[in-house]
């Protein structure tokens, strides 16, 4: 049976966000029209993937709220005479099911991952970070074409990568191929943040994996490190270690990811998906050129 569900970590606090995110989650940041959240449901969708748990922490509620289907917003918008304004809300009509349940301490990706294995059990399951954005507006297959290896190839994960700087490489777990790279290729390791010097390549992870059940009992084996925290490229290095073949699988060119993490990297995404707006975007580039 084909992958069906994901897991996407909302719990973090955001703070590079700040005072952005002191009062909403940076999940709920808008980019462009909708907020990252949206775009991150949106593609899983377009993948196939119909279940979605969301693992949230503090503050977090407006993100179940934006998945309710608000049926009060709804009959004032009609007796108002602005229906036409209902077609931006046709993602609460979309064949998705979401489940919620908790990060009640920050320990880290790794265990916010682990904290969704009650409601997952057994089953293969899909990954996808809730502050980034794969392709402008969302139009990405690389979950599909991760879920399809995963199948064919009978790993046990999957992982996205995109190509940094060396410079960036600091900054993410860098892939350590296994042979020739291609646009999919077999991992023999996965460092996290290497030094420029001590980095195997120049492919980062990027927020999207898929992984058999097996990887929670990495996860539970994981010792915890910095800060406390349990950090899933170690887990997915033990899955490794114990003879797990784990697959990378190359972002397209077209297809670059947008981290909602620091303000730089958010007004970039805000700035592009603007620009590309079928409505809006004409006129919102005028306006930037008059301001350069």
């Amino acid at each position: 049976m084909s992958i069906d569900l994901a897991v996407v970590p909302v719990a973090g606090r955001g703070t590079r966000l700040l005072p952005l995110t002191k009062s909403q989650p940076k999940e709920m940041l808008a980019v462009g029209r909708s907020p990252v959240v949206q775009y991150v449901a949106e593609e899983l969708h377009r993948s196939d993937i119909h279940r979605l748990i969301f693992v949230t922490g503090p503050g977090k509620a407006a993100i179940e709220n934006h998945f309710d289907t608000d049926n009060e917003l709804i009959q004032h918008l009609r007796e108002t005479g602005k229906e036409e304004i209902l077609q931006d809300l046709s993602f609460e009509r979309e064949d998705l099911e979401f489940f919620y349940t908790r990060q009640r301490q920050q320990l880290g990706l790794g265990h916010a991952v682990l904290c969704a294995k009650p409601l997952v059990g057994d089953q293969n399951f899909v990954v996808a970070l809730g502050d980034s954005i794969l392709g402008v507006s969302a139009q990405s297959q690389v979950v599909r074409t991760m879920v399809e290896q995963f199948e064919q190839q009978g790993v046990e994960a999957v992982i996205a990568f995109e190509e940094v700087d060396p410079e960036e490489v600091v900054h993410y777990g860098i892939a350590k191929p296994k042979g020739d790279v291609d646009a999919v290729f077999e991992l023999a390791d996965l460092v996290e943040k290497p030094s420029v010097d001590e980095a195997p390549s120049q492919l980062a992870v990027a927020a999207r994996y898929v992984f058999s059940s097996k990887i929670f009992n990495c996860l539970e084996r994981t010792q915890p490190g910095k800060n406390n925290e349990i950090q899933l490229t170690d887990a997915i290095r033990m899955l490794i270690q114990d003879g797990g073949r784990v697959l990378g699988v190359r972002l397209p060119e077209t297809e670059r990811r947008y981290d909602i993490g620091s303000y730089e990297r958010y007004f970039e995404a805000f700035a592009e998906f603007a620009l590309a707006d079928p409505d809006y975007g004409p006129a919102f580039r005028a306006a930037i050129e008059k301001l350069l």
